[in-house]
């Protein structure tokens, strides 16, 4: 059986551990396991869906994104699901679903204009997001009218939340099927990129990264979470991260991906999953 992986460039560039450690596990498993950087080749879009059994998008690159979409219309098989990954991408979106599904977030707006918020952050602490950022890029927290007036004109629309206290740290968690890792490291703009300590996970934020999952139709994904006074808060959701600090995860992400791609498709309207 085929796995093709739908990898992005790097930056700094280097292979993604998670990916490299998940295939060799698969390739030992008899898969015949590829990757491949959809900007750095050249395709017939309708041609993509007989190159693999099964697709693992691990990229966040709006090309990427848009052949996931394809391959999904095409009834391909991709994981994560296409329509799951294109919400949790957009963080407007990715607001609304965790509403809808009343797990806990900080209070949040939508805007093209940062001046709309000039009454709000005299109110309270905000925290500014690109819909369409990640790994933290473009999020700026802002505390007072003057540092709201100082920030540039956004080129794309925003997600806007209140600054929610926390302890400083980052309580980042992962989720392979049904498995739920997670680990603590401190809040940089740069913590990311790097691993944290592996923590036990507590049975709330367990029922509240599997709801996650349940909402989006994610099955490799990871959340962060802010441990405010007032509980857990979840503040972003990515499809399929790097795991980092996780000690099984390649073993975990690739018996996930291996049970599914041995198991039947089931087809629904718009694709199969």
């Amino acid at each position: 059986m085929r796995i093709r992986f739908l990898l992005a460039r790097r930056v700094p560039d280097g292979p993604s551990q998670i990916v490299l450690e998940a295939s060799a596990i698969l390739a030992r498993r008899g898969f015949e396991v590829s990757s491949t950087i959809p900007e750095e080749v050249l395709r017939r879009p309708e041609q993509l869906a007989d190159e693999a059994d099964l697709f693992v998008l691990k990229s966040y690159t709006p090309l990427s994104l848009a052949l996931a979409g394809v391959l999904h219309g095409s009834g391909a098989r991709v994981l994560n699901p296409y329509p799951a990954c294109a919400s949790a991408r957009n963080k407007i979106l990715a607001a609304q679903v965790l509403d809808a599904a009343r797990i806990p977030t900080p209070r949040s707006w939508v805007t093209g204009n940062l001046a709309l918020l000039a009454d709000l952050v005299k109110e309270m602490p905000l925290v500014v997001k690109p819909s369409l950022g990640w790994r933290g890029e473009g999020v700026q927290v802002v505390q007072s009218e003057a540092e709201l007036l100082a920030l540039p004109a956004p080129t794309e629309p925003v997600l806007v939340q209140e600054l929610v206290p926390g302890p400083g740290v980052d309580l980042r968690v992962y989720v392979a099927g049904g498995e739920v890792f997670a680990t603590r490291k401190p809040f940089s703009s740069t913590s990311y990129s790097v691993p944290g300590e592996e923590v036990e996970v507590e049975d709330e934020v367990r029922r509240i990264a599997l709801r996650c999952g349940e909402a989006f139709g994610l099955v490799l994904f990871g959340l962060d979470i802010i441990e405010s006074p007032d509980g857990p808060r979840v503040v972003d959701v990515n499809y399929f991260p790097g795991y980092k600090g996780i000690a099984r995860a390649p073993e975990a992400v690739a018996g996930f991906i291996a049970r599914h791609a041995e198991t039947p498709a089931q087809r629904s309207a718009g694709g199969t999953r």
